[in-house]
């Protein structure tokens, strides 16, 4: 089972941002990202929110709660929607 501190790691380095560039977006020091991101501090419920929006996923998703991880669309044509949603089908069947 991954923690939420393997999910905040995880999701950062997938943006390819920094624990700083974090840090700067939450408003807090650096010191403080790595404490969530290595899992020996918790965010607060702000900061949680924070979170969940700079990585476009859920605060139920980053909690444990849902598995589920969103994918921004928003400005891909109905076709590419359509070839993103294949893709996503066809990688679930393997």
């Amino acid at each position: 089972m991954v923690n939420m501190g393997e999910k905040l790691k995880s999701l950062r380095l997938q943006q390819n941002l920094t624990q700083k560039q974090i840090a700067e977006r939450i408003g807090m020091a650096v010191s403080a990202v790595s404490a969530y991101e290595s899992g020996t501090r918790n965010p607060s419920y702000d900061v949680l929110i924070k979170l969940a929006r700079i990585y476009h996923v859920s605060a139920d998703y980053l909690l444990g709660i849902e598995n589920k991880q969103e994918i921004d669309i928003s400005g891909l044509t109905p076709e590419e929607v359509d070839a993103l949603m294949n893709l996503i089908r066809a990688m679930k069947h393997h």
